[in-house]
């Protein structure tokens, strides 16, 4: 599966992160909002999901929504997967970069499968 990760690292004092996974046919954009002060152990209390098209129009889950909020359980998790990820960012280690970059990019596919009808949704949009 061919993907491309957009990590967005925004201004220090700004208090959301947008991130990207970019498809053959559509993307999703994932939205990081934080609290507390971000240079010293911020706190992720909100992080949203959407799916677009390539030319950027709004795919509808199936109620009808346009965005995944993670919530409970899968808060955690991602939560988790983003600390993984942005450790190895930093220590530059490519191997295991790459098999966090996965998990992370997989988590995000399981919710938006989960939530959309992708097929009908692109052949609408196209």
């Amino acid at each position: 599966m061919n993907y491309k990760l957009e990590i967005n690292i925004q201004d220090p004092s700004s208090k959301l992160l947008f991130n990207t996974i970019t498809f053959e046919s559509f993307k999703i954009n994932i939205i990081e909002r934080y609290t507390g002060r971000m240079n010293l152990n911020p706190k992720l209390i909100e992080v949203f999901v959407k799916v677009r098209t390539l030319n950027d129009q709004l795919i509808k889950k199936i109620d009808g929504n346009s965005r995944i909020r993670v919530i409970g359980d899968d808060l955690i998790i991602y939560e988790q997967l983003t600390k993984d990820l942005q450790s190895f960012q930093i220590n530059k280690e490519a191997k295991n970069q790459s098999l966090f970059e996965q998990d992370y990019v997989y988590f995000i596919l399981k919710l938006v499968l989960n939530n959309y009808e992708l097929n009908s949704a692109l052949s609408k949009a196209t």
